[in-house]
């Protein structure tokens, strides 16, 4: 009888190269500036999809000149290039998902808006940056472009509360700030199904802290969100590991409202874990998961007095919440 296997193959090969093929992880394509920092950009987002169990292909669209506490200046990538970079990979690996980040310039919120539209099907999570290191001629033009070009083909777009409302809204003039809903709603007239609204400040209550919300809002109204005790330290990095982190979630098909919650815990926990590695801001420890206890602290004991192993044994590596090869 004649065999359906590949010529010099064996049962065995083939049965290893699906069992490859089938745990092989999500990818996700971001595209976004090298940061030296490595606090955001494409290094950021390697770190986050890489915590989440994604594999990142990253496109680079600008090169950041930043430290840890500032943006001095940058140098936006050809716009021919970014294409090219993303074409290449694009002919050989499956996309899952998008990020978006800073694409440099007009040029290139352009070029990447191209590669985008060839693939419509694939979610994309969009984030928006505070632009303040360019001047306002550029960063008219490129908010402009984003506008047109990124916004029509974005699932969720993710930002500061202000920062969204000075894109979306740049003539809001109420004495009283604007509602996620509000900025779904301004976002939608431009094809965004989604904004992911982050430090909407809320009013303090006695002596229990200042506490921020991140709501999830479509122009019907908000959907979900968390509240998150104010840090009293200064953070960079937390808007791309949040838009990265979703992205992974819904490479793999998450539902929305599930993915965004569980993208805001593992925000969270990575500004919880957070560290200052020079003179600046704190970066995110998108690895919080993977730390050895610290001295004197025990592992969580299950019934019997036996440290909680979630079925796994005791010499087994570290793998992402989870589970190996799925997301958080």
């Amino acid at each position: 009888m004649a065999s359906d296997l590949p010529k010099g193959s064996t049962p065995s090969d083939v049965d290893d190269g699906a069992a490859q093929e089938s745990s092989a992880p999500s990818c996700v394509m971001t595209f976004n500036a090298a940061d030296p920092s490595g606090a955001g950009g494409t290094a950021g987002d390697v770190a986050t999809l890489a915590a989440m169990g994604a594999h990142a292909l990253p496109v680079t669209t600008a090169l950041l000149m930043r430290d840890s506490a500032e943006v001095f200046d940058q140098h936006a990538i050809d716009a021919e290039a970014i294409a090219e970079q993303a074409r290449t990979v694009l002919e050989d690996i499956t996309v899952a998902g998008w990020k978006v980040g800073f694409l440099g310039s007009a040029e290139g919120v352009s070029a990447v808006a191209e590669v985008l539209s060839d693939y419509p099907d694939i979610p994309l999570v969009s984030y928006l940056p505070n632009l303040g290191w360019l001047d306002d001629d550029m960063a008219s033009q490129y908010l402009e472009s984003f506008r047109e070009l990124i916004l029509p083909a974005t699932e969720v777009l993710v930002g500061n509360h202000k920062t969204l409302t000075d894109f979306l809204l740049p003539d809001w003039d109420s004495d009283r700030p604007a509602s996620p809903r509000e900025l779904a709603v301004a976002a939608a007239e431009h094809g965004t199904r989604y904004v992911l609204v982050t430090g909407v400040m809320l009013p303090a209550k006695g002596t229990t802290g200042q506490f921020i919300d991140n709501v999830l809002a479509s122009a019907q109204g908000a959907l979900t969100g968390e509240k998150f005790e104010l840090f009293e330290v200064s953070f960079v990095g937390a808007g791309d590991t949040l838009a990265a982190a979703l992205a992974s979630l819904l490479a793999v098909g998450s539902e929305l409202q599930a993915a965004v919650g569980e993208a805001l815990q593992f925000l969270d926990q990575s500004l919880d874990a957070g560290f200052r590695p020079g003179m600046g801001n704190i970066i995110p420890d998108r690895f919080f998961w993977a730390l050895p206890p610290e001295d004197g602290e025990n592992p969580e004991l299950a019934e019997g007095g036996e440290p909680e192993t979630d079925g796994a044994a005791p010499n087994e590596p570290l793998t992402p919440p989870g589970g190996s090869r799925r997301v958080h």
